[in-house]
């Protein structure tokens, strides 16, 4: 019997500190107005002492269960999108299969930048349809913030903190992920990527004088490269799904910047009024941007779960990622 991943359950964990743009004026050369016009955003959630990827994952993960009406032993795996882990080793993966109090359930994060959780969710939607896993957690969790040179206006003001998961659960009825359309460019990887921290440059006494434990991104590239693919990779994962556009009941971008997803609508012909932002109040939270954009428009009532959503994403890489995804069958 041909199985399908419905998303059963779903939950976000945002910082409760909000970093306005006026605040960000106020310790460095910006200002409100031109972060607005360059990009959209009008706040984020910065985490603060005590808070971590792992304890954002935790408590997305477990409003995702508690949804589901499931108790965290009734996972077969769980699956974390992230480039912030809370340590190199162990991986974050695990450290929120204890702190959920999974027992024994097998995880593994994976790090494909801001496209990771549609990664994510494609990894997931292959163990339930071969039938290895009848229920997956899958989670996208960022603390960008940390990882961020706050003097420096060109990266700072970009990105926020955030966490959000979805239950999959194995069903025979036609829904979940119809199709996906994934890619890379790694010959590009250096226009967005943190120098030092790695095996090729580990930590040293230099690395903190020259601030390479921060994030340093070509914005100019990035965006040129963010704009050729939206569009194309869309295209791709609608033509696959066997549909056209006029199937498709919402669009759910990465939230990277807001004329990136302008420039996304105008090549697929389409008014910004499909297209689900939330932007100007999270700014760019990586993995967690497309399924916190997405919860939200959920629980607010804008998006019902048996419509046909397209989402993609694109960041550090360079990744790009589109899927298909009906979260439950029709009524």
């Amino acid at each position: 019997m041909t199985m399908y991943g419905q998303i059963t359950g779903w939950g976000i964990s945002v910082p409760e500190r909000v970093v306005t743009n006026h605040d960000l004026e106020r310790q460095m050369d910006t200002s409100h107005d031109w972060i607005v016009q360059r990009t959209g955003i009008h706040a984020r959630r910065i985490a603060g002492p005590g808070e971590t990827t792992k304890t954002l994952a935790v408590a997305a993960g477990r409003a995702a269960l508690d949804r589901a009406d499931l108790d965290p032993t009734d996972l077969d795996m769980i699956i974390v999108a992230t480039s912030t882990p809370d340590h190199l080793i162990p991986a974050v993966a695990n450290q929120i299969q204890d702190g959920l109090g999974a027992e024994a359930v097998p995880a593994f994060q994976l790090g494909a930048g801001c496209a990771g959780f549609i990664y994510a969710l494609t990894t997931a939607h292959q163990f339930v349809a071969s039938g290895a896993c009848r229920r997956v957690l899958i989670v996208g969790a960022e603390v960008l913030s940390r990882f961020m040179d706050w003097q420096d206006r060109s990266t700072a003001v970009l990105f926020g903190d955030g966490a959000a998961a979805f239950v999959m659960e194995a069903t025979p009825k036609r829904c979940g992920l119809y199709s996906f359309a994934l890619g890379s460019d790694g010959s590009q990887g250096h226009h967005l990527l943190v120098p030092a921290g790695g095996s090729a440059e580990p930590f040293g006494p230099d690395t903190f004088a020259h601030g390479r434990q921060y994030a340093r991104m070509n914005g100019r590239e990035v965006f040129r490269f963010a704009t050729r693919v939206i569009g194309v990779a869309c295209r791709q994962a609608v033509a696959r799904a066997g549909l056209s556009l006029d199937d498709i009941d919402w669009i759910v971008p990465h939230q990277a910047n807001l004329r990136i997803i302008e420039a996304g609508a105008r090549q697929l012909g389409l008014p910004l009024d499909r297209f689900v932002v939330n932007i100007q109040d999270y700014a760019n939270t990586a993995s967690a941007s497309v399924p916190l954009a997405l919860i939200e428009a959920l629980e607010r009532g804008k998006i019902r779960r048996e419509q046909k959503l397209l989402l993609v994403a694109f960041g550090a890489g360079l990744t790009w990622g589109a899927a298909v995804l009906q979260m439950a069958p029709a009524l």
